[in-house]
């Protein structure tokens, strides 16, 4: 069972670091910094929007609006640190 939780605790970090790579790719393409005609540019962009859209969208949802800044990536990397802790803290050493 530990085994267990040591992969989803090494999903939920990966998962940060994807995160984390949208949210400055997303800088990137807002200040025309990367071609965003360049194909590897585009799939590494739409890869990156697939991964994390689908959780990003219902906590945008639910923000208030900000105006142009958008902290749902932040949110959702608070609410993977405390599901982390939980995991660590709580479960992990309950789990024979």
């Amino acid at each position: 069972m530990r085994a267990i939780l040591d992969i989803v605790l090494l999903i939920l970090q990966l998962y940060t670091y994807v995160i984390i790579a949208s949210a400055i790719f997303s800088w990137l393409y807002a200040f025309n910094i990367v071609n965003s005609s360049n194909q590897v540019i585009a799939t590494i962009g739409q890869t990156l929007y697939n991964l994390t859209e689908p959780v990003l969208r219902p906590i945008r949802r639910r923000l208030p609006s900000l105006g142009g800044v958008d902290l749902s990536p932040i949110v959702l990397i608070l609410g993977i640190f405390l599901l982390q802790n939980i995991i660590v803290r709580y479960i992990y050493p309950n789990v024979f």
